[in-house]
């Protein structure tokens, strides 16, 4: 075929369906285009993956060579053309590719194309001579481009893109999809538990096998080699309270602190367990409407008490029994609150203490927090010095208890690390956020004033791991004021985890 580079736009060609046309023989998954343009989407599906966004050309290849088996006819853009020449492929049903190189000439062959829709003025000449080049006005919204109508046979794949990064490349990928006969559908924060609506859409995308099918355009949804287990764990695990299952971001959660029945360690001791949850979610109530996330009232429970006497096992720790906190942390959840099982160690490590709660663990609306003030050395005591906590113990309970999420097909739990001073976790930079199974959280453990407290904040904030969310305390009696519910939000950045003593 001669290469045309006219400038005119070629008569329209009405399409002409194959179950009216003997005379062409449509293949599965194929679209005619006036009965001699034709598109082969892949016959069966491919496999879930996380599609790159840093590049709209590449994007454009990774989703022509992941959607397409074959194609006689393809959109060729520019970088200046891409986002007007993407809905002529969207609209047209024609892969989408961008530039001139090598890379895309390859595909070009690999295709099978002999016909290019671009831009008027665009150069494809090396492309060769033996292409139909159909040059239109990409910003005629009218422009006479080659009709397409699917077959029901088309791929079934869906694609994910968060709307909150935008950007050429979901673009690209959005025309893409929608090219080979997909579904695009919006996931904000690119958390497919994000909440009960991201789970509802990720079960209709993924059905019963996720591991084929479902794309996802950017690094906000994790690691490709993740993508699956992300996808397995939407569509299993059980929902925490308000829905989804993942914890931030999607939830903001605001909690009563204390042990049951001692009143002298916080709020959550002043009274019995009904009116304990009342009570929280009074709390949770009045920070509902200064944020358009879900407010989820929530439990941190003193687990393990800091004592001044050594105690039988001499760690100067006393451990509660799991049997003790089960009705609290059942009724709880029953009542849609949140649990952290909080760990007060003296001279025992945090691991050992976490497995003594292991059952509890287990269940999908308790998480962990380790206060490492009152973490000992052997010959410390409580209150003669602020106790500390390494990294390498921290992500030794970190992955115990990340993989217990994993292995009992757990939802992601909190894992909270108190801190008001630097000094309290060793080599804080080594802290391990990798696990997808955890959202591990700092909590800004400091009382005083609003200016101590926010010099707290902001020390604690200075190089902190990527991955690790914010918590904020609030203290009724120590701070001097206490903080309003308006007041603790206004902290910037706005804390996740809010709590009460």
């Amino acid at each position: 075929m001669r290469g045309r580079r006219d400038g005119v736009r070629p008569t329209r060609r009405r399409f002409i369906a194959a179950a009216t046309t003997a005379a062409v023989v449509v293949p599965l998954g194929a679209c005619v285009f006036g009965g001699d343009l034709r598109v082969v989407v892949v016959g069966d599906a491919p496999a879930s993956t996380v599609v790159p966004d840093g590049d709209p050309a590449r994007t454009a290849l990774a989703l022509s060579s992941t959607l397409f088996s074959s194609a006689e006819g393809v959109v060729i853009a520019t970088e200046d053309t891409a986002d007007a020449l993407a809905a002529v492929s969207s609209r047209s049903g024609l892969p989408l590719l961008i530039g001139t190189d090598q890379a895309v000439a390859d595909e070009l062959e690999r295709l099978g194309a002999d016909t290019i829709v671009t831009a008027q003025g665009t150069d494809v000449s090396a492309f060769g001579d033996d292409v139909d080049v159909r040059e239109i006005d990409p910003a005629d919204a009218e422009a006479d481009v080659p009709e397409a109508r699917r077959t029901d046979d088309a791929t079934p794949v869906s694609l994910f893109v968060d709307p909150e990064q935008g950007g050429p490349a979901q673009a690209v990928a959005r025309a893409e999809v929608e090219a080979s006969g997909g579904t695009v559908r919006e996931m904000p924060g690119g958390a497919p538990g994000r909440s009960s609506d991201t789970v509802a859409a990720t079960k209709e995308a993924a059905g019963s096998d996720p591991s084929v099918g479902v794309l996802a355009l950017g690094a906000t949804f994790g690691p490709a080699e993740q993508w699956t287990s992300t996808l397995h764990t939407a569509l299993t695990a059980p929902e925490l309270p308000g829905g989804g299952t993942t914890v931030f971001p999607g939830r903001r959660m605001i909690a009563a602190y204390g042990s049951p029945g001692v009143p002298s360690l916080g709020i959550l001791g002043e009274q019995d367990l009904e009116e304990s949850i009342d009570a929280v979610q009074d709390l949770a109530d009045d920070y509902a409407g200064l944020t358009d996330d879900g407010v989820i009232p929530a439990f941190e429970i003193i687990s393990t008490l800091a004592s001044s006497e050594p105690g039988a096992d001499g760690d100067y720790s006393t451990e509660l029994d799991p049997e003790a906190l089960r009705e609290w942390v059942d009724a709880a959840g029953e009542a849609g609150v949140y649990v952290v099982l909080d760990l007060q160690p003296g001279t025992s490590d945090f691991l050992s203490q976490a497995k003594h709660y292991e059952d509890l663990l287990t269940r999908p609306h308790v998480g962990l927090a380790l206060d490492a003030e009152w973490r000992l050395l052997p010959g410390q005591k409580h209150l003669e010095q602020i106790g500390s906590v390494s990294a390498e113990e921290v992500n030794e309970t970190a992955t115990w208890l990340a993989d217990l999420t994993a292995e009992n097909g757990l939802p992601q739990k909190v894992l909270i690390l108190h801190q008001f001073s630097l000094s309290m976790i060793t080599d804080r930079q080594d802290i391990d956020t990798s696990r997808p199974e955890l959202a591990i959280t700092v909590h800004a453990d400091g009382h005083g004033t609003p200016d101590s407290k926010l010099e707290t904040w902001n020390a604690l904030r200075h190089d902190l791991p990527d991955g690790i969310f914010m918590a904020w305390k609030n203290f009724y009696d120590e701070d001097t004021p206490t903080f309003t519910p308006e007041q603790t939000y206004e902290v910037e950045p706005r804390p996740w985890f809010v709590s009460y003593q």
